[in-house]
């Protein structure tokens, strides 16, 4: 019996050092605590590094962004301007080309203006005619217009006076006739018509200083 008694005894004073105490218990939970909060305060650093890594990559991004855009429209802006140097290149040699045939032109218009009468169908004459149609047809093709110049006033823009004569019957700063045809293509003067123009008389004015030449006279004769 005093063994039994003995090894419970033994038993429950090894239960009484294994179990923890309340106090254990508290300091075990604040401890829990504390880590956990440490953890909490841990992974919100990490979070706010996180989120500032992701502003900043997204502030880079927008930066690179804007200059592959500001590239680009650059880029855009300079074939643009290349076109339109090209095409301005290309419309001045084309320029140049059509006014070195207007000679050629002018050319067959003398030719067939001096032309005897009686010669028109002949096979040499329509031979000639038929290639002067042809230059005209090319220069109407690539858009180039004759100055019109009958019945017009006269421009600086558009011709070019030779002689400024009194002609009755038409005002001044009319067109009288056309020396050499003018030639336009598109908005740009090819070469301008040369052209006669009309002057105001000076009758009036001759016929006002005689009159005042023979009333000096008549004052003269009375005196």
């Amino acid at each position: 019996m005093a063994d039994r008694e003995s090894l419970e005894k033994e038993k429950t004073s090894g239960e009484e050092e294994i179990a923890p105490s309340g106090e254990m218990l508290e300091e075990a939970g604040g401890q829990a605590e504390i880590e956990g909060a440490a953890e909490e305060a841990e992974t919100a650093t990490e979070l706010e590094e996180l989120e500032e890594a992701l502003e900043e990559a997204k502030a880079e991004a927008e930066e690179y962004l804007d200059g592959w855009r500001r590239a680009q429209a650059e880029f855009s802006n300079y074939k643009k301007r290349q076109r339109a140097e090209q095409s301005k290149v290309r419309e001045l040699a084309n320029a140049n080309l059509l006014r070195k045939l207007l000679p050629v032109l002018d050319d067959f218009d003398r030719a067939i203006a001096t032309m005897p009468v009686g010669v028109e169908k002949l096979s040499w004459t329509q031979g000639l005619l038929m290639v002067r149609r042809k230059l005209e047809a090319i220069l109407e093709t690539e858009g180039v217009e004759p100055i019109e110049t009958e019945g017009a006033s006269f421009d600086p823009n558009y011709h070019e006076a030779v002689t400024h004569e009194e002609m009755p019957g038409y005002e001044e700063g009319q067109i009288i006739g056309e020396v050499q045809k003018g030639y336009v293509l598109g908005d740009r003067v090819l070469r301008p018509a040369l052209v006669r123009v009309a002057k105001a008389s000076s009758a009036p004015a001759e016929a006002e200083e005689k009159a005042d030449g023979e009333g000096a006279d008549s004052q003269t004769g009375e005196e």
